[in-house]
């Protein structure tokens, strides 16, 4: 299964039973509207607070993909989740509500890839039946708890990026009619010393390159393995940042396979999201809507999904200490 030094081979092809994406607004009004499961109008969605809406997102997206499924609650065998709040709580309330026996992740916004990484693990031992894994945010609990109170209405710097509100999921099996999980490399912390909280893209970009170069080391292939290449929330600076670390070492990417949820997400010429998407939810409902749509359809065969987080806390900014960021990525093959 361990297939050189950070990738797991999953030699029994885990298959997504089902996807689904729940999503605010914003996002609603972005490019990829289509789609969505389902789109909220309002972002407290009659809600009385951010996290119980966040929580929302998160039971509604797991409940879709379900239906998709066609896999009972109760025939879960585990839910594998996270989300950007203090001790996970968006996906640990989830949980009470989902009633699987549940593991919780944290990796930032890279727990969309992390948790699909590990539910494909599961599958791949014959340790679980059905799978749920997920990850969700929202745009004002993020900004509540890592910035500044939502009133405040703080202005922010271009680099900045717009945390999604949004949640993704997918049931995994060992067997069915769906996208297959082919591999997963698990990526190492990079830190080069940048401590600015709103340029998280220019933090997170060496952290995605390492995975990718690694993923590419550990499997053989290169980049024109795939149709898509695309990584979680680099945004604008960021991803031209990972473009050129890349080619600066030789890999041959080329911006024609190579994207960005955080690009992909919004409209960032027309809609105010500073310098792009970001947050668990990011790629969670590029990957889970979008993408996977498009491997049903036939347009792609072959993605590799680099989701990025940047492992801060309130707590370690106020001290001065460094941003640690890591990238996971996990290979999706359409099976016709």
């Amino acid at each position: 299964m361990l297939r050189g030094k950070q990738t797991w081979w999953f030699d029994k092809r885990p298959v997504i039973l089902g996807a689904a994406t729940v999503v605010g607004p914003d996002e609603g009004d972005g490019p990829l509207a289509a789609d969505y499961d389902l789109v909220h109008p309002e972002l407290d969605m009659q809600q009385q607070s951010w996290e119980k809406a966040e929580r929302l997102l998160m039971e509604q997206a797991a409940d879709f993909a379900l239906k998709h499924a066609k896999v009972d609650k109760q025939e879960l065998s585990f839910y594998v989740g996270g989300d950007l709040m203090n001790q996970i709580i968006s996906s640990t309330f989830a949980a009470r509500t989902i009633g699987a026996p549940y593991l919780g992740v944290f990796g930032a916004c890279s727990t969309s890839m992390e948790s699909l990484a590990l539910a494909s693990m599961i599958i791949n031992s014959g340790s679980g039946q059905y799978v749920l894994a997920g990850a969700c945010s929202h745009n004002c609990t993020a900004e509540k708890q890592f910035r500044y109170p939502t009133e405040y209405g703080s202005q922010k710097p271009p680099t900045a990026q717009y945390t999604v509100t949004g949640a993704g999921a997918v049931v995994l099996a060992s067997d069915g009619d769906g996208p297959v999980i082919e591999c997963a490399t698990i990526g190492k912390i990079v830190d080069l010393g940048i401590k600015d909280p709103f340029n998280m893209g220019a933090a997170m970009a060496p952290a995605a390159v390492d995975t990718i170069q690694a993923h590419f080391n550990d499997t053989g292939r290169e980049p024109k393995d795939y149709d898509l290449i695309v990584t979680g929330d680099l945004a604008t600076v960021g991803h031209e940042i990972a473009t050129d670390l890349l080619k600066r070492d030789g890999v041959p990417i080329e911006d024609t396979v190579f994207g960005d949820c955080g690009l992909m997400v919004y409209d960032v010429q027309r809609q105010k999201v500073q310098a792009g998407g970001s947050g668990c939810g990011c790629s969670a409902v590029v990957t889970y809507g979008h993408l996977l749509k498009r491997l049903k359809q036939g347009d792609l065969k072959r993605i590799l999904v680099v989701a990025t987080g940047a492992l801060l806390s309130p707590l370690s900014f106020q001290q001065g200490e460094s941003i640690p960021c890591i990238a996971h990525a996990v290979a999706i093959e359409a099976t016709s």
